[in-house]
């Protein structure tokens, strides 16, 4: 699959966002480049709906067919659409994976349940694509709980979203429920995604 293998930082810059979740990228607020800190040239309407489009697609590193694919799936659930596209994509293994503080960034999480380390109601899943329900219970394989990556992961998580409960002892966590539109990224404009979807 076609993922992005590029300069991180360098887009993190472009995009205004840190899509390590760490902060360090943005400590040059300005775009990379030979004329990034001038002004930003001010983008037109559809300009604005792809920036945001992107955003969202890099913070969770998915390639586009695979983006555009969850956004038909939300589009046929009931309720709001830009909701529902976050609530998808939120609900991936990999990410849950990142939030419950097994790995430190999205792509270390997706290497995680990529390599077979993680298990779904004690079965090994390794597509970080996989959707999980509320009620699933994601767990790290006994071989894999002595992972130096994982210990350290976990010792260094800043916090746990409510929407999740974690075990140390077990090292298994919870997906209690599906999380609110106030539990997702605040920096993103779900209504510009759908508008863009919906030219």
């Amino acid at each position: 699959m076609a993922r992005y293998t590029g300069p991180r930082w360098k887009l993190s810059r472009r995009l205004g966002i840190s899509l390590s979740g760490t902060g360090k990228e943005l400590k040059r607020p300005y775009p990379p480049g030979q004329h990034g800190p001038g002004q930003r040239k001010k983008l037109s309407e559809y300009g604005l709906q792809l920036q945001e489009k992107q955003k969202l697609r890099h913070m969770y590193g998915i390639n586009e067919k695979q983006f555009r694919r969850t956004f038909v799936k939300a589009n046929k659930i009931k309720g709001v659409v830009g909701e529902n596209f976050m609530i998808l994509l939120e609900s991936r293994l990999d990410n849950l994976v990142y939030r419950l503080g097994l790995a430190r960034t999205r792509p270390q999480a997706r290497q995680l349940v990529t390599h077979g380390h993680i298990t779904v109601n004690g079965k090994k899943v390794n597509i970080p694509s996989y959707q999980v329900t509320p009620g699933d219970i994601i767990g790290v394989r006994e071989k894999s709980r002595n992972l130096s990556i994982i210990k350290e992961s976990l010792e260094e998580r800043a916090y746990l979203p409510d929407y999740l409960t974690f075990n140390e002892q077990s090292m298994e966590g919870t997906y209690t429920r599906l999380p609110e539109r106030s539990e997702l990224p605040a920096e993103i404009n779900e209504k510009l995604i759908v508008e863009f979807y919906s030219r």
